[in-house]
């Protein structure tokens, strides 16, 4: 069975890791360690002149790096880049950037992959929930963290109870397409197995259905899979 996922789906994933299971970030800054330093080698003017203009590059370069798999096992957004992750997070550029994502795997699935009417039901899909299919955006609005804070899980779990995560932007879409193909989906969380009746409620209100597996963090992947 091929379990891979399409490196063009990256972009979704990448984001997920931007908002959930951060740690407080008030500790650490990065302006405070290039100032100990006096300034950036490659960018000299970082923490004297231009500081809003080089702060702003610093912080879309750190995203983007992030988005690339370049910048691994990272605990926290810089504090000082908070409000960039939020900007980008709200506004038509992150949905336009999904949809480019979106449109890429289906394009990949018409010259690579089985057609619609061709699938000998051996493939399979996994796709993590928070925000890869359901957003947490309205959550982090609601608290403002966005990753700047640690998350607090007792109102995380009180905002999943209320089952009114909207759907990461054309995602009810891909995962359609995926699942028309009679690829078998699987989907994955660090959500509690007590959050699994308000888990699937909020899916399929989403607009998601006729998965194979919903595998909480209580389940073995392995298992769930064999």
């Amino acid at each position: 069975m091929d379990r891979s996922i399409d490196r063009s789906i990256f972009l979704s994933l990448a984001l997920a890791s931007l908002l959930v299971g951060v740690v407080s970030a008030r500790d650490w800054n990065i302006l405070n360690q290039l100032k100990s330093l006096g300034s950036s080698p490659s960018q000299p003017g970082l923490v004297t002149s231009g500081l809003s203009t080089n702060l702003k590059r610093y912080c879309e370069s750190w995203r983007f790096n992030v988005e690339v798999h370049n910048i691994r096992n990272f605990d926290v957004v810089p504090q000082e880049c908070v409000s960039h992750v939020q900007n980008y997070m709200t506004s038509s550029q992150y949905e336009d950037d999904v949809e480019r994502a979106v449109d890429e795997v289906i394009l990949h699935f018409g010259s690579m992959c089985c057609s619609k009417s061709k699938c000998d039901g051996m493939d399979a899909w996994i796709f993590d929930v928070d925000d890869t299919l359901l957003s947490t955006i309205p959550y982090h609005k609601s608290n403002g963290f966005f990753g700047g804070e640690k998350l607090n899980s007792t109102k995380f779990e009180d905002w999943v109870r209320k089952r009114k995560a909207p759907p990461v932007p054309h995602m009810v879409k891909l995962y359609h397409e995926i699942r028309e193909r009679g690829i078998k989906i699987f989907l994955i969380s660090s959500r509690k197995e007590y959050l699994r009746s308000a888990t699937v409620d909020n899916l399929i209100q989403a607009g998601y259905y006729g998965w194979s597996n919903l595998i909480l963090s209580s389940y073995s992947l392995l298992d769930a899979l064999s």
